[in-house]
C-alpha cells in the first residue's frame, strides 16, 4: 500500500501534537480526520478557546470531531465512517478498546520517554525534576493499560544542566514528529517488530510521572539546593514552581520561580532565609547551601530578573521564603 492510500486518524490536543500532525500533513501522508478536546472558555471573558490542534486542522480543512465522551454512540458512528486504516495518537487521552482497537494496523501511540520509564500525563517535567541526564520519546501500539503497549521505536536524547521543561518539550516535539511518520513507514513496509516493555525492566525500579497539581508546584525550602533547582527547571515556564515571600510585617507574596542558579558556598542561614543586596541578586538558603533566583514574577505582575523586580519592589533580608 502507498502511504497516500493509508487512511489515518489523527488525535491530539496541545502544541506538542500540532508538530507531528503538521510533519504528516506536509509530507503527504493521507489524514482523513482529526479528533480533539472540545472547545473551552479560557481566561477572564471566558472565551471559547480552540485546542491548537483544532486551530491547525480548520487551517489544512481537515475534517474534525471534539467528542465530549468517546463511548458516545453518534461519535462511535462518525469515527468508524471515516474508515481508518491506522489511528495516531499524540497527546490526547486514554481511549477506550472499543476506539483504539477500531482500525485495522491499530492505533500507536507517541510518548515522551523512554519508556517504560515515566509512565503517565507529565513525563517531561518529572524527568527532569527527577535529574536526569537523558530522556526521549517513543512510539508503541496501544492496549489496555496506559502507556503499556508493545514499543515500535524509540530515541534517545540528552538533558542538559541548562535545560528546563520547555527546551526539552520543543526538542522532543519536533523529534517526535520524525518518529510518528518513521512509525508509520514502518508499518507500511512491514519493518515493525515490536518489543515488550515487560522485557526491558529487568528489576529496575519504574519512575512514574504523574499529573502535576498546584501543591505539587509548591518550593520545599528544606531540601538541598540541587533538588529544588530541579523542580524549579523542571516546571518552568509551566506550570512553575512557587513559594511565598514573607515580609517582616508579615505580609505574603506568591512568587513563581522560574530560573535559578546553584551557588557552592556553604551558608549558616536557615531554610528559606534570603541574601539580598537590593539590586541585582537573591539568594536563598537551603539545606546545603544557596540557590540564587535569576527570573521570577510577582503575582499578577510580568516575569522579571531578579535586577528587574528589585528596582521597583524593596527585598532585604528581614525577608524569607516560606
Amino acid at each position: 500500500m502507498e502511504k497516500k492510500d493509508l487512511r489515518i486518524v489523527y488525535m491530539g490536543t496541545p502544541d506538542f501534537a500540532v508538530e507531528s500532525l503538521r510533519h504528516l500533513i506536509e509530507n503527504n501522508y493521507n489524514v482523513v480526520g482529526v479528533i480533539t478536546m472540545p472547545d473551552k472558555p479560557s481566561g477572564r471573558g471566558h472565551k471559547i478557546q480552540f485546542s491548537p490542534v483544532k486551530e491547525y486542522a480548520l487551517s489544512q480543512n481537515l475534517p474534525l470531531l471534539q467528542p465530549e465522551k468517546l463511548k458516545n454512540e453518534e461519535f462511535l458512528n462518525a469515527l468508524h465512517e471515516w474508515k481508518a486504516d491506522l489511528q495516531i495518537v499524540v497527546a490526547f487521552r486514554m481511549l477506550p478498546e472499543v476506539v483504539w482497537n477500531m482500525p485495522r494496523l491499530g492505533t500507536f501511540n507517541l510518548h515522551a520517554s523512554l519508556l517504560p520509564q515515566y509512565r503517565g500525563a507529565a513525563p517531561i517535567n518529572w524527568a527532569i525534576i527527577n535529574g536526569e541526564t537523558e530522556t526521549g520519546a517513543t512510539t508503541f501500539f496501544l492496549t489496555h493499560e496506559i502507556d503499556t503497549g508493545k514499543i515500535i521505536l524509540q530515541k534517545r536524547m540528552t538533558i542538559s544542566d541548562t535545560d528546563n521543561a520547555g527546551s526539552v518539550h520543543d526538542r522532543l516535539m519536533i523529534m517526535g514528529a520524525e518518529m510518528v511518520s518513521q512509525t508509520v513507514d514502518m508499518i507500511l513496509d512491514g519493518t515493525v517488530n515490536t518489543i515488550e516493555q515487560e522485557s526491558m525492566i529487568n528489576n529496575i525500579p519504574l519512575k512514574p510521572a504523574p499529573k502535576i497539581f498546584k501543591e505539587t508546584c509548591r518550593i520545599d525550602w528544606n531540601n538541598s539546593v540541587k533538588k529544588i533547582h530541579n523542580l524549579i527547571r523542571g516546571l518552568s515556564p509551566y506550570p512553575s514552581a512557587w513559594s511565598e515571600l514573607e515580609a517582616p510585617d508579615g505580609t505574603r507574596y506568591p512568587i513563581k520561580i522560574y530560573e535559578t542558579t546553584c551557588l557552592s558556598e556553604n551558608t549558616k542561614m536557615k531554610t528559606g532565609e534570603i541574601r539580598c543586596d537590593g539590586k541585582k541578586y537573591i539568594d536563598v538558603a537551603c539545606t546545603d547551601g544557596l540557590l540564587r533566583i535569576k527570573t521570577l514574577q510577582l503575582a499578577g505582575k510580568k516575569r522579571l530578573n531578579a535586577d528587574e523586580l528589585l528596582r521597583g519592589f524593596t527585598i532585604d533580608e528581614r525577608f524569607r521564603f516560606i
